[in-house]
């Protein structure tokens, strides 16, 4: 009676122990990364939506929301994630609303998922706004080849834009005016015909 107790007893903890390392590596991150961060009243922002901790990923989809007084959005790709024996397609754009609806890919055929991390889509948009805006994850959906949900953590971002322009700008403009006013110098030495 004592080695069953005994028995039991590793087996539920075994068991606590399986359920818990399960849990802790059982969320993948669904994040997203802006090229510039705060971006400049009439620039480009780059946006890649990115997974992470993914195990046997088959297919995915998702809708991104943004602040359409801040942002216009102006071009998409399906992300390099799942690679070429894949189907999906970027989503339909709604720059009133300030929302992509339905960005999704899906392995074909029988296969096993992909796991790890890596890019799921890229978004470009125009700064048109100055202010913060918060881009935010919805009807959000990760399949494993069974067709099972996998659970996902979502982190949405706050895009800050201003008004003002990058230094780039003015190292731009710099150079410009120094090479005016040299070849301003280099007409006045000339002779007069």
């Amino acid at each position: 009676m004592k080695i069953w107790t005994t028995r039991k007893t590793q087996l539920a903890i075994a068991l606590l122990l399986a359920a818990a390392a399960g849990q802790a590596a059982a969320d993948a991150v669904l994040s997203l990364h802006a090229s510039k961060n705060p971006a400049v009243l009439g620039s480009t922002v780059e946006l890649d939506v990115a997974i992470a901790d993914v195990t046997d990923l088959y297919a995915y989809q998702f809708s991104l929301s943004f602040d359409p007084t801040l942002l216009r959005a102006t071009g998409a790709n399906v992300g390099s994630f799942l690679g070429a024996v894949s189907f999906g397609d970027t989503g339909s754009v709604d720059n009133t609303l300030g929302k992509i609806s339905f960005t999704f890919a899906t392995l074909l055929g029988v296969r096993p998922g992909v796991s790890g991390g890596g890019q799921l889509a890229h978004f470009s948009f125009n700064v048109i706004g100055v202010g913060s805006g918060a881009l935010n994850f919805s009807d959000v959906l990760l399949l494993d080849p069974n067709l099972k949900e996998l659970p996902a953590t979502l982190q949405p971002m706050s895009l800050q834009t201003l008004a003002v322009p990058e230094p780039e700008a003015y190292l731009m403009l710099g150079v410009g005016l120094v090479g005016l006013a040299a070849l301003r110098r280099r007409q006045l030495k000339q002779p007069a015909a």
